[in-house]
């Protein structure tokens, strides 16, 4: 069985670590590989940030088109590996060949954006800001950047960082989610071919001694993560501590309204959609979904034939819609809140615990779960599960609804479905989410623009992608400039 290796200084080396976790499939639990972990991985992070430092003093010097030449050549590549990409997601992360086919189309579209750099990085300047004195502002690169990357998109969260970071001048290192590492292992075999300078990106495997050692090292100026809440505000308390810029993505409980005068065909297919897509396993999955002056339950009875129409299985059978959850030890956090949620008055309309599928019963599968009329005041409204489940709850008015949005510890997402102008512009104006859907069930920014976030979803200033992204990765200084005409050359 293969242990993997850290990529450092543009090799393949092995860990000094001697300790091992198994990656597993998560639809069969085949192992597929083992990946490094235990205290000993922070000399791999040492090795990583000083063959980063190095490589970076010469990278800030090279010319911005020159630094963006090696995106365009990751864009290709990625291309062409996509399904190879797309296929190693479903194998370690279990979502459907679809749904990792969407999330390498994400990842290489933030790669497009960054190719902009040139113009991204473009500076101010005003002549005469005083009498013979001209003040500009410039971005210069900040120096070495990590991603500590989760386990639900292996291949896509990375690419809303690095290729900003680099192409800003920076270098990178990669921690990979010690689940699924071998996306991010693929992809360090198509860097090779870019030609980046050889120690600008490195890879390093490891848990939680690796994630330390990075958030504590001198010279790692960036820490860029995605996660759980409760993680995030760790990450950024103790790397903000060291000095370090951070954009810690944290978890959510996002929340659709669906009011009477919706398209119900559209809204209860792509409500189903948003819950169950990826199992359920992502920051912008639906959670809360609340119908308004539903008296005759038909939003209610079209959301649930959606619900009941989802197909369980193997993430590489294109006939499936939804895999397995990610290990066995989040399949028995899911099943236990369902019946946490049962237990506080929900009634399970439909109940995906105990599933097994015919040809894949090791597999960690949890069926589409609908629990009606979740109390408001559990605790299961307000926690995410991260799973397959929907919370069906029914509110009289959008008033209301939007009360209930905003009363949340959360703020990553909200959706609204209808076909009234007036209510869209009031819900936008009122909801306190970073990321708004008007008719969309999943509202992820394109790359051009952030991945925002609210509340306890998210910590720091600057998000992913885009402008942000850039602003995140450069500093800024401000230039006060005169040359008294005593002082030039007579010609």
């Amino acid at each position: 069985m293969e242990t993997l290796r850290n990529h450092i200084q543009g090799e393949w080396t092995a860990s000094a670590s001697t300790d091992t976790l198994p990656v597993e499939n998560p639809a069969t639990s085949e192992t597929l590989a083992q990946v490094p972990i235990g205290p000993d991985t922070a000399a791999d992070v040492n090795a990583a940030v000083a063959a980063a430092v190095t490589a970076q003093r010469a990278w800030r010097e090279t010319p911005v088109g020159d630094r963006v030449q090696p995106l365009f050549r990751l864009k290709l590549l990625l291309e062409e590996h996509r399904e190879d990409l797309a296929r190693t997601i479903t194998l370690e992360c279990g979502k459907t060949i679809g749904e990792a086919r969407g999330e390498m189309q994400r990842a290489i579209e933030n790669v497009e954006v960054a190719c902009g750099m040139p113009v991204l990085m473009q500076s101010e300047f005003i002549e005469d800001i005083a009498r013979g004195i001209d003040e500009f502002m410039i971005r210069q690169p900040v120096g070495v950047g990590c991603c500590i990357a989760p386990f639900n998109f292996p291949g896509m969260i990375v690419f809303w960082f690095l290729p900003y970071a680099v192409a800003c001048g920076n270098g990178f290192i990669i921690k990979p989610s010690e689940k699924v590492p071998l996306t991010m292992v693929k992809v360090f075999e198509l860097l090779d071919q870019c030609g980046f300078p050889k120690g600008l990106i490195n890879l390093v495997h490891g848990g939680r001694e690796t994630v330390d050692a990075l958030l504590e090292h001198p010279d790692i100026k960036t820490v860029s993560f995605v996660g759980s809440s409760t993680v995030a505000r760790q990450i950024y308390a103790k790397a903000s501590a060291h000095g370090k810029r951070v954009q810690a993505q944290g978890g959510a409980k996002n929340p659709i309204i669906v009011l009477p005068d919706a398209d119900l065909e559209m809204a209860a297919k792509i409500v189903g959609d948003s819950v169950y897509g990826c199992a359920g396993q992502r920051c912008l999955a639906a959670s809360n979904i609340v119908t308004v002056g539903d008296e005759k339950g038909d939003v209610r009875d079209a959301i649930l034939a959606a619900a009941e129409s989802k197909r369980t299985g193997f993430g590489l059978d294109d006939a499936v819609d939804m895999g397995p959850v990610i290990s066995a030890e989040s399949k028995a956090r899911v099943e236990s809140l369902i019946a946490q949620g049962i237990q506080e008055g929900a009634k399970p309309v439909l109940d995906g615990r105990g599933a097994s599928i015919d040809g894949y019963e090791k597999g960690h599968f949890v069926r589409p779960t609908v629990l009606e009329d979740v109390p408001l005041d559990g605790d299961l409204v307000r926690t995410e599960i991260f799973g397959p489940v929907m919370s069906l709850l029914h509110l009289k008015t959008i008033d209301e609804a939007i009360d209930f949005i905003n009363g949340g510890a959360y703020g990553n997402m909200a959706c609204l479905f209808t076909s009234s102008g007036a209510h869209a512009r009031a819900f936008r104006y009122r909801a306190q989410a970073g990321n708004i859907g008007i008719n969309i069930g999943v509202a992820a920014p394109m790359a051009q623009f952030p991945f925002s976030g609210w509340k306890e979803s998210f910590f720091g200033d600057l998000h992913g992608q885009g402008k942000h992204a850039v602003e995140f990765f450069t500093q800024t200084k401000v230039v006060v400039e005169r040359w008294p005409k005593e002082w030039s050359r007579q010609f």
